[in-house]
């Protein structure tokens, strides 16, 4: 069983920037996928980025591209967003997922999840 832990979210004005970082329990980090989810209230949940096992490839939304730069450091289990140019259509809970495939998570699915963290941009 996969255990992620997201953090970093919080409050930020719109055009600022915010990091959020997950944390994987797993001892082989580097043999998973993973990637950010999002929901905004009354929304359904939307794809945001996915990083291949290694790092060496990445998708992203349409809506983040150019924006948001997903990257891992295997060495500390863990994986990050960097979000740039932040917008009020940002907001939303995101959350942290994990499959054997990048493609898999751009896609849409996953098969690990983590409990989200609260994204607010205001405007």
């Amino acid at each position: 069983q996969e255990q992620l832990v997201e953090s970093g979210g919080g409050l930020v004005q719109a055009g600022g920037s915010l990091t959020l970082a997950c944390a994987a329990s797993r001892r082989t980090f580097s043999n998973i996928a993973m990637g950010w989810f999002r929901q905004a209230p009354g929304k359904e949940r939307e794809f945001v980025a996915a990083i291949s096992r290694n790092g060496g490839v990445t998708y992203y939304a349409d809506s983040v591209k150019g924006r948001f730069t997903i990257s891992r450091d295997n060495a500390k289990n863990t994986m990050y967003l960097q979000m740039n140019s932040l917008k009020p259509e940002d907001t939303a809970v995101y959350r942290c997922a994990a499959a054997l495939t990048a493609r898999t998570i751009a896609g849409g699915t996953s098969d690990y999840w983590g409990q989200g963290t609260q994204v607010t941009i205001s405007s």
